[in-house]
């Protein structure tokens, strides 16, 4: 796959949909083999591909650099896990997976409240849907919930004065994350998980039709 075709948007249109319950790879793996770009086609196909392979990786880097910002401040620590549960949420993967989890805690207490979190059907046209299937959470639209974690996010952000903090954290932990993808030399094995793993959406989205 020449990933110096892949716009930024596909890209970002794969993180939303591809499956983000695998584990990281191992760290020997992560911290392997680096080497230069040899010139900057070579570097964004390179820096594309490692976002996309090492994903799991970036994202709990990033998780624990917060997580260092904030020892002394456990208001912002809650804040962190709110505002990347949100972010997370996006993700269609994630988002379905939440939503079961949330609904079989909920219906091991009280199973009428969990039939009423089921999410509506989708009305179907000549064996196809008639729309763009939507993500539900509990019965309710995603955006919901992005908005309620968001809302409590950014009040817990000012009560703890911990703004300042987690910007300069996400920066270093986003440089950190861009200067790794930018040297980290893809492998044979990275290029080939990523095209089982794309082989494997397009046959999902084939096999709904």
């Amino acid at each position: 796959m020449d990933w110096g075709n892949v716009t930024a948007e596909d890209l970002i249109d794969a993180l939303r949909e591809v499956d983000w319950s695998s584990p990281p790879r191992p760290l020997s793996e992560f911290f392997s083999k680096f080497t230069v770009p040899r010139s900057s086609s070579k570097w964004n196909s390179r820096l594309k591909c490692n976002l996309y392979y090492y994903r799991t990786n970036y994202f709990l880097l990033i998780i624990f650099v917060l997580g260092l910002a904030f020892l002394r401040r456990p208001l912002a620590i809650v804040a962190a896990l709110l505002t990347a549960l949100s972010i997370a949420i996006l993700n269609d993967s994630f988002a379905g997976t939440f939503s079961e989890k949330v609904s079989r805690t909920v219906r091991q207490f009280s199973p009428h409240l969990a039939a009423k979190m089921r999410p509506p059907l989708t009305p179907v046209i000549r064996g196809r849907p008639s729309a763009k299937r939507a993500i539900f959470i509990c019965g309710r639209p995603r955006w919901v919930f992005v908005f309620l974690f968001s809302s409590v996010s950014f009040f817990l952000w000012f009560v703890s004065c911990g703004l300042l903090t987690v910007l300069w954290a996400l920066a270093f932990g986003l440089l950190a994350t861009l200067l790794h993808a930018s040297f980290r030399t893809p492998n044979l094995k990275a290029r080939l998980n990523t095209f089982r793993e794309e082989f494997r959406a397009v046959w999902r989205n084939y096999s709904e039709l």
